[in-house]
């Protein structure tokens, strides 16, 4: 049969990246605390294409990632960047996968144990030069604004935000960890079930640990900036604003505290 993909194009324009986006793949992924943990990931693919090329073959994408038989860790990744040059003949490959990560999270007064769920995942870009590789995670956090705990005179408002941590890394960093990390730089963390206990705490405990998005985003650098695992770093807070019609915004990364 005839090779369309393959048929020389004569527009000499190479492509950065093309590939397949948005697939649902089924995983297994790994959990510090089980070993590991079963989800749906969405995932990106995608390899450059040379000028004199008309389309890639996108079912080829597919067939790779079929080999790995749903396990996704950061050796397994590099590998199938790996497979993926090397099947489409290309010079550079990359993969970006996310999926819904769940932890068993206890109350924190009564203790009462229900899952919570969180977005994790990979990103990696390999050319012939290197091998970039990153954890992301995404976090929902509670804050409460400062301003209005300091101008109000019977309450603050408090509302859910969400702190995504992006980490460049040689190692294996938990999603746990990132988790933990961006937690407890939040007025309070977000749980499942709360009970009236803990639901006073969970209150009480942001009214008297007010923040702006911005003091997330430093306090989560500057932890972040501890580890010597860690080469790069991008930490971004966004605040659903329960009495603004728009959404409060903090980032930094380890270049602008290099600055």
């Amino acid at each position: 049969m005839r090779d369309v993909q393959s048929e020389r194009d004569e527009r000499n324009v190479p492509l950065k990246h093309v590939g397949i986006k948005n697939l649902k793949y089924p995983v297994v992924v790994l959990d510090k605390k089980n070993k590991k943990q079963h989800t749906v990931a969405e995932i990106n693919m995608y390899v450059d294409l040379p000028k004199d090329f008309r389309g890639t073959h996108m079912s080829r994408f597919l067939e790779v990632l079929n080999k790995f038989h749903l396990k996704i860790d950061p050796k397994s990744i590099k590998a199938i960047l790996d497979d993926l040059k090397k099947t489409l003949k290309a010079q550079s490959a990359s993969i970006e996968i996310m999926f819904p990560y769940f932890l068993q999270k206890k109350a924190p007064v009564t203790k009462i144990e229900s899952y919570m769920e969180y977005k994790c995942g990979f990103k990696a870009y390999d050319t012939n030069e290197q091998c970039e590789f990153y954890i992301v995670v995404e976090v929902p956090i509670q804050t409460l604004c400062p301003c209005s705990k300091e101008i109000s005179k019977y309450n603050a408002h408090n509302q859910r935000a969400l702190a995504r941590i992006e980490v460049e890394t040689s190692e294996l960093i938990w999603f746990e960890d990132l988790i933990k990390l961006a937690e407890s730089s939040a007025s309070v963390p977000l749980f499942t079930l709360l009970k009236r206990p803990d639901e006073k705490y969970v209150t009480e405990r942001a009214y008297e640990n007010p923040k702006f998005v911005e003091d997330v985003a430093r306090d989560i650098a500057l932890s972040i900036k501890e580890n010597k695992k860690i080469r790069w770093f991008k930490v971004e807070v966004e605040s659903f604003e329960s009495i603004h019609n728009h959404n409060a915004y903090a980032c930094v990364d380890s270049d602008t505290m290099e600055v």
